[in-house]
C-alpha cells in the first residue's frame, strides 16, 4: 500500500531528470552579456581633432570579444548515475554502481581532502611560529622599506605564546 505523497515525490523527481538533454538548449543558456556588442566609431570618415578633448581611436576600437564557449558539461548526479547503471546486467552490478557512488568514492574523497587539509595546516603551523612563511618574509621586506623598527621578543614571551596555544588547543593540563 502506497501513500499518496511518496507517490507524488516519486512522480515529481523522476520527471525532473532528462534523459536526452540538448547541448544547445540545456546546458548554456544565453545570458545578456552573451548578446552584447563592442563599441564601434559612428562614423570612420569624421576626422579626429588633436586637441586634449578629443577621445583617441584606440579606446573607440576595443579588442574584440573572443567567440562562444563551448557548452558547459552537465555534471548533475542523476545523469551520470543513470549512465553508469545502463551498462548494468544484474540486480548485483546495480547494487555495486550504488555503493561504488553512494558510499565508497565520497568516503576516499572526503579522506583525501581531509589529509589534505590536515598536512596544510601541520605544515603552516610549523611555518607561521618558525617564522620561514611568505608571509613572513614579506612583512619583514615592507618593515625594513619603511624603516619601522622590527618588534624583538624575548625567548621567555615567545615561549608564552606557544604555551597559550598549546593551552588553547589541546587544553590545560595540570
Amino acid at each position: 500500500m502506497s501513500s499518496v505523497p511518496i507517490d507524488i515525490a516519486s512522480a515529481i523527481q523522476s520527471a525532473s531528470i532528462k534523459r536526452h538533454p540538448s547541448p544547445h538548449h540545456d546546458l548554456n543558456p544565453s545570458t545578456a552579456a552573451s548578446s552584447k556588442q563592442p563599441v564601434k566609431p559612428a562614423s570612420p570618415t569624421s576626422p579626429i581633432s588633436s586637441n586634449a578633448d578629443s577621445i583617441p581611436e584606440s579606446a573607440l576600437k576595443p579588442v574584440p570579444r573572443r567567440t562562444n564557449l563551448p557548452p558547459l558539461p552537465d555534471m548533475r548526479f542523476e545523469q551520470s548515475y543513470l549512465a553508469s547503471l545502463q551498462g548494468a546486467e544484474s540486480y548485483w552490478r546495480i547494487a555495486w554502481i550504488t555503493g561504488r557512488d553512494q558510499v565508497f568514492l565520497p568516503l576516499v574523497q572526503g579522506m583525501l581532502w581531509t589529509f589534505l587539509l590536515s598536512g596544510w595546516r601541520y605544515w603552516n603551523r610549523g611555518a607561521q611560529f618558525q617564522g620561514a612563511s611568505l608571509g613572513s618574509k614579506v612583512r619583514r621586506w615592507w618593515w625594513g622599506v619603511n624603516n619601522w623598527k622590527l618588534p624583538e621578543e624575548t625567548q621567555e614571551r615567545v615561549s608564552e605564546k606557544v604555551g597559550e596555544f598549546y593551552t588553547a588547543q589541546f587544553g590545560g593540563h595540570d
